[in-house]
C-alpha cells in the first residue's frame, strides 16, 4: 500500500520530497514479503467468500465485482508504472489460473448457481464451469488423484489469474521513487507522533542499527501515512486524532505447508480454492497454490490459523496490550463474547498437530505425502474491530482512517490487501488531497484507463461503505469526522513507521508480459464533505 502511495505521488508531484520510514533492515519484510503471504492476485475469480448466498438461494456478486474492479485498477498501474520505467518487467507476477472446487451434491449445487449469477456479468463471463473429473484432473491432477470417482465435484477455472510476489513489486516501487528523488530510512521506528503548531506532524525516531549515531532523531512532515501493517494501529492511536477513538485490533497468525518438489511443483499450475470450514473466518479458506517467487516455482496449501498476541511478525508479545484504551475496551469485550466460535476455532487450529494438518491437505490432494512438505509461518494479520451493534464488531476487511484535516492516514486491516492497493490509494488521494484531486484526474485516467466512466452505470461518487473491503468513515457513525470537515490538500506525501514503508514532504530538524483487460465501470467512491477554506501551504 505504503509503496503503491509513493510511486503515485512521485508520478503527479514530481517536486514533492518523500521519505520512507521502515523499522526493519529491508523493504516489504512483514506480511508483504512473498512468502508471508498467498500471493494471489485478488480479482474474485476463485475465492467464495466473496459470493455469498442471500437467504432465499440466489448469489450476490456485489463484493465480487467490486474487487474484480479494484484488482484490474492495480494491474493497469503495474502497466503504467512498467512503460514509464518505473518496473523493470513483469517478473513479480505469473500467470497463473485460478480455480475454485468443492466436494460433495450441495457445495456443487451452489457452486452451479454462483457460476451462473457471475458470468451473467461481463467481467466474469470467460469464467469456465464443469462438474466433470476428467475435465478437473486436466485443470488440477494433483486435486483429482486418487480421489473416490462416485463422489460429486465440481470446479470453475479462470485462465487469467496472477500469482504476484507483492514483496519483490514493493521493493521495485521503491527503487523506482528513489531513483526519482525519495530517501529511504531503514532500521528506524517511529516511537512517537505529535502534532505542531502549523497543523503539520513531528515524528520522533529511534534508529535500531547497532552503530547509530545519534540514535534519536526528529522528523517534520505535512502529511504522514501510516502503512504499518499491524502497527498501524498503536501508531494512530499515538497521533490522538479523534477517528481511531474505539477501534481495536484481534491478531490472526497462519502457517502454510510448502513443497518445492519438483514431481509434484510440475503436476500443478492453479491457485486452487475451496470452501471455509464451519465457524472459521474468511482468510482461512483453504487453497493448494502455484507461487512463482524469485523465478522458482513452489507448492503452496493452508493457511493454517493461529493466535498470537503480536501485531507484527518481528513485534512484540505485548502488542495487544499496548493498543488497549479505554475507548476500544467494550468493542474488544463485546467482540471476545459474540465470537466464541472463532475463538474455538482458533484454539483448535494453535493445537492442531502435524496430522492434522496433513489431513486438511489431503481432502484437497489425496496423494499427499508427509514427508514432501514443510511447514512455514506466514505474516501477522490483524483484524478490525471498532463500535457497532453489540458493543464491538469484528471487520475482515480493510479500513481506512483519516484525519478530519486529511493531514495523517493509516490503514487497518487485512484482505483482500495488496490486490486492491490502487484502489485503496486513490481513495486516499480522494480524501486527503480534495482540491488537488481534480488537477490529477487526467494523470489518474491516463494511468489507470478504466476510472473513466463508460455506461450509465458507472458511479462517481457513491455511498460511504460502497466499497465491501475498503471500509471508509461515515460522519454519522462514532469516531467519524464531522460533516463539513475535510483536511486541506498537503504539499507533502507520507512517512510509514514500524513495518510498511510511506513518504513525508520535508526533513525532521533534529536531525511476466504485459496483460489487457477490457475497461470496466469506475468503482464506487466515497462522497467528499464540502472543505473548509484553508490555503493550501
Amino acid at each position: 500500500m505504503s509503496a503503491t502511495l509513493a510511486a503515485l505521488l512521485s508520478q503527479l508531484e514530481p517536486s514533492w520530497r518523500i521519505e520512507v520510514v521502515e523499522r526493519l533492515d529491508g523493504i516489504a519484510l512483514e506480511s508483504t514479503d512473498a512468502w508471508n503471504n498467498a500471493g494471489t492476485g485478488h480479482a474474485a475469480l476463485c475465492e467464495l467468500n466473496y459470493t455469498p448466498e442471500r437467504p432465499d438461494g440466489s448469489i450476490d456478486i456485489a463484493k465480487a465485482v467490486t474487487i474484480n474492479e479494484q484488482f484490474q485498477l492495480s494491474t493497469e498501474l503495474w502497466d503504467h508504472l512498467r512503460d514509464a520505467g518505473m518496473l523493470p518487467d513483469d517478473g513479480y507476477r505469473s500467470p497463473v489460473p485460478h480455480l475454485t472446487f468443492v466436494r460433495g451434491a450441495d457445495d456443487v449445487d451452489y457452486l452451479r448457481r454462483r457460476h451462473a449469477a457471475l458470468t451473467a456479468h461481463p467481467r466474469f463471463a470467460h469464467l469456465e464451469y464443469t462438474e466433470d473429473p476428467g475435465t478437473i484432473a486436466q485443470w488440477a491432477p494433483l486435486v483429482m488423484a486418487g480421489r473416490d470417482p462416485q463422489e460429486p465435484v465440481a470446479a470453475t477455472r479462470a485462465s487469467d489469474g496472477l500469482d504476484v510476489d507483492y514483496g519483490a513489486l514493493a521493493r521495485q516501487l521503491i527503487d523506482a521513487v528513489v531513483a526519482r528523488g525519495a530517501r529511504v530510512r531503514l532500521q528506524h521506528e517511529v516511537r512517537r507522533i505529535r502534532r505542531r503548531r502549523d497543523g503539520g506532524w513531528r515524528l520522533h525516531l529511534v534508529d535500531r542499527s547497532w552503530n547509530a549515531s545519534p540514535r534519536r532523531t526528529t522528523l517534520d512532515a505535512r502529511f504522514v501515512f501510516i502503512g504499518a501493517g499491524g502497527g498501524a494501529l498503536r501508531l494512530l492511536q499515538a497521533s490522538g486524532i479523534d477517528e481511531i477513538r474505539g477501534y481495536g485490533g484481534f491478531p490472526i497468525s497462519g502457517q502454510f505447508l510448502r513443497t518445492t518438489d519438483p514431481a509434484l511443483v510440475g503436476q500443478h499450475r492453479a491457485k486452487v480454492y475451496g470452501k471455509a470450514a464451519v465457524g472459521s473466518p474468511p482468510m482461512s479458506v483453504p487453497h493448494l497454490d502455484t507461487r512463482v517467487v524469485g523465478g522458482s516455482p513452489a507448492l503452496l496449501f493452508g493457511p493454517y490459523a493461529g493466535w498470537s498476541m503480536k501485531f507484527l511478525k518481528q513485534g512484540s508479545w505485548t502488542d495487544l496490550l499496548r493498543t488497549v484504551r479505554p475507548g476500544n475496551l467494550v468493542p474488544l469485550v463485546a467482540v471476545a463474547l459474540h465470537n466464541l466460535d472463532l475463538l474455538k476455532y482458533l484454539v483448535t487450529e494453535v493445537l492442531a498437530s502435524r496430522g492434522a494438518r496433513m489431513r486438511s491437505l489431503r481432502a484437497f490432494m489425496p496423494t499427499a505425502r508427509d514427508s514432501s512438505w514443510e511447514l512455514i509461518t506466514a505474516g501477522q494479520r490483524v483484524q478490525v474491530i471498532k463500535r457497532g451493534r453489540g458493543g464491538g464488531v469484528l471487520e475482515f476487511g480493510t479500513e481506512l482512517v483519516t484525519a478530519a484535516d486529511g493531514s495523517i492516514a493509516g490503514l487497518l486491516g487485512a484482505s483482500p490487501g495488496a490486490s486492491t492497493a490502487a484502489s485503496a490509494m486513490l481513495d486516499l488521494l480522494r480524501r486527503c488531497f480534495p482540491q488537488r484531486y481534480a488537477t490529477w484526474e487526467a494523470e489518474l485516467v491516463r494511468m489507470m484507463p478504466s476510472l473513466i466512466e463508460d455506461g450509465p452505470d458507472a458511479t462517481d461518487a457513491g455511498a460511504a461503505h460502497a466499497d465491501p473491503d475498503l471500509e471508509t468513515h461515515d460522519p454519522t457513525e462514532p469516531g467519524g469526522a464531522p460533516a463539513g470537515e475535510q483536511g486541506p490538500g498537503r504539499t507533502a506525501a507520507d512517512v510509514a513507521p514500524a513495518t510498511g514503508p510511506a513518504e513525508r514532504e520535508q526533513a525532521g530538524d533534529g536531525d511476466s508480459g504485459p496483460r489487457s483487460r477490457a475497461p470496466g465501470r469506475r468503482p464506487a467512491r466515497p462522497a467528499l464533505p464540502r472543505r473548509r477554506d484553508t490555503p493550501v501551504a
